[in-house]
């Protein structure tokens, strides 16, 4: 009996990585008009944003459907294996709630779910967790406890160059977005709750970094996890933050992921971010 770890491509995590980690990625669709692609299979992340600056309206992600977890749960049940399937908030995507309808179809206790309640490299660093534990021989259900506790403590911020496509998404008004660009204000989002939400909006893409910082300042990351940065196509701008945050907390281990389709839809091309456990307590 082995224990087997999945999540979604919104984890960001790279498909190449799946055979390192010993982790399994079930990919989302991602839609542009009529086009239909699978995210990070057929659909680089260069690509997404690339046709993400070309349309003139935002695409669409369809969740993993029951049938598709059902296939996958079946591999493993049929090996008499415990699955751990970590997934993008239940509050951003369907994808949680089918895997629920698939372990509900198979009735079977080894399959145990966790609502992230997070995306992007939030939810990669669940996982990352979810590995470390396995391979230091911890038992399926310790891990499954361990990262629904997690959850609770998650924390992710993130600061967006461009108000244009929040503006599309509906997230902010025209004359907001109009208003916003003029006077250089860039928004910081957050995950809260499980949805993206808005944290705080600074003059300035070097004050919405130092903001970010002094938040991890203020509620202090655990030392005994890593921490987690993203950015979508935007180095100096990740390169800052990073910059920022490690002149106010000691990083420790950290690293990077290029943010996906899912977040990258929200926030598009130009956004940096970060990720981190919070210190008990805080």
């Amino acid at each position: 009996m082995a224990i087997r770890i999945i999540t979604d491509s919104t984890s960001d995590i790279p498909l190449d990585q799946q055979e390192k980690l010993g982790i399994e990625i079930v990919s989302l669709s991602v839609r542009f008009g009529n086009e239909e692609y699978l995210d990070g299979v057929n659909l680089t992340k260069e690509d997404f944003y690339k046709k993400l600056s070309q349309c003139e309206k935002l695409p669409t992600t369809a969740q993993v459907n029951p049938d598709k977890f059902a296939e996958v749960f079946r591999k493993y049940m049929d090996n008499a294996d415990e699955v751990i399937g970590i997934f993008i908030s239940s509050k951003l995507s369907g994808t949680f709630q089918s895997a629920e309808i698939a372990k509900n179809m198979l009735n079977d206790n080894n399959i145990f779910l966790v609502d992230s309640l997070s995306a992007t490299f939030g939810l990669a660093l669940l996982v990352y967790e979810a590995v470390k534990m396995r391979n230091e021989g911890h038992s399926a259900k310790e891990i499954y406890s361990a990262i629904k506790k997690l959850t609770g403590r998650l924390k992710f911020y993130a600061v967006v160059d461009t108000l244009k496509y929040l503006k599309m998404g509906g997230r902010l008004s025209s004359s907001s977005a109009f208003l916003g660009t003029i006077l250089h204000i860039k928004p910081i989002i957050s995950i809260a709750g499980g949805e993206i939400v808005p944290f705080d909006k600074k003059k300035g893409l070097k004050a919405a970094a130092e903001c970010i910082a002094q938040k991890l300042a203020e509620v202090k990351p655990d030392t005994g996890y890593q921490i987690l940065f993203g950015d979508s196509a935007a180095p100096d701008l990740a390169k800052m933050l990073k910059d920022a945050v490690s002149a106010t907390v000691d990083i420790g281990s950290s690293e990077a992921i290029a943010i996906g389709a899912v977040v990258g839809t929200h926030a598009g091309p130009g956004c940096a971010g970060v990720a981190y456990i919070a210190a008990a307590g805080d």
